[in-house]
């Protein structure tokens, strides 16, 4: 009984804590309630602000994802890629310009693996388990950031912790195709 006790405030606290990190980095907290087409969420920063929201567009061929900021002005769309042989979701500016493909590998005995190509910046790879939201995005063994449950006590939450100096929607986007194709 007094371990529950205890990891219940420590779970507490671990809420409480989210988006004080002294590591420079910037966190963002995500719901998993995004799988459905036509469904819209926000995605708060650290302070719990409302700081992008991706609404989903319903009644669509493909499934489109567009990525705004909290004013409405949209600052990247996400689509789905038919008829390819792997499974891939596009990420594009505002402009509709690719800045990200999201594939994930044809052959994956025990967990999903995805590869990201960043237009014009090195590839990144997914890894750890995407199911469960434990995993990192990095390039070669350079971590750029980090994509966690264990951060809430929340059923449906997790975190999203990116390194100074990322481009923050990029990977923000990059960790809702991920969520879309693996569920």
């Amino acid at each position: 009984m007094r371990n529950r006790r205890q990891d219940r405030r420590q779970e507490r606290q671990d809420d409480r804590s989210f988006g004080r990190g002294g590591s420079g980095n910037t966190r963002y907290q995500m719901r998993q309630k995004m799988v459905s087409i036509g469904d819209d969420f926000w995605i708060e920063n650290g302070q719990g602000q409302k700081a992008f929201k991706v609404d989903g567009k319903a009644l669509r061929v493909r499934q489109t994802l567009n990525f705004d900021n909290p004013h409405g002005q949209t600052l990247c769309k996400i689509q789905e890629r038919k008829l390819r042989v792997k499974d891939s979701m596009e990420v594009e500016d505002a402009h509709g310009n690719q800045v990200a493909m999201v594939k994930k590998a044809l052959i994956s005995p025990v967990r999903d693996r995805f590869t990201v190509k960043i237009k014009n910046g090195p590839d990144l790879e997914v890894k750890g388990n995407i199911l469960d939201h434990e995993y990192s995005i990095g390039e070669g063994r350079d971590k750029i950031a980090e994509v966690s449950k264990k951060w809430f006590r929340l059923r449906d939450t997790y975190g999203v912790e990116i390194e100074p100096e990322q481009d923050d929607i990029v990977i923000l986007a990059v960790t809702v195709c991920i969520d879309q194709m693996a569920h």
